[in-house]
């Protein structure tokens, strides 16, 4: 039976938990996700848990941040006064916005703290800093 190499695109279906079990997403009652091993279309420690399965395989892997989305950042927090920020707009902490990068493309970002004169934004992918368990199960090879 082959197994899963780069190049091959394979078709999974997958849990992803964080330390305290907190589901963040899950392939459950949606079509497997499908992506090329080596092509960098996941995070690294994913598609390294992957390599090598045979189809009908299946296993628990933990990732630790650097190989899934990074540890968190200082550098990408921002500081924006209040007289920068739209009229309308009434910054809650959690609240998801975007900013325009230096080539146009939208940023995502997050409020992390509000005050008088600033909002905090945080730049980091929400899963940042986190180690990643993933259950995983290999359902074809194309």
């Amino acid at each position: 039976m082959p197994t899963a190499t780069t190049g091959d695109t394979v078709h999974v279906h997958y849990t992803g938990r964080l330390e305290d079990g907190t589901v963040f997403d899950s392939s459950e009652g949606r079509d497997p996700l499908a992506f090329t091993v080596g092509a960098g279309q996941v995070v690294p420690g994913f598609e390294d848990a992957v390599a090598g399965m045979q189809v009908g395989d299946s296993k628990t892997v933990k990732i630790g941040p650097a190989d899934a989305y990074g540890e968190r950042r200082d550098d990408l927090f921002l500081d924006v006064p209040n007289e920068q920020l739209p009229d309308d707009l009434a910054p809650q902490i959690g609240m998801e916005l975007a900013l325009r990068g230096e080539d146009g493309q939208a940023v995502p970002v997050r409020v992390a703290a509000v005050d008088d004169e600033t909002v905090t934004l945080d730049a980091n992918h929400p899963l940042a800093g986190h180690a990643l368990t993933f259950d995983v199960e290999l359902v074809a090879i194309d």
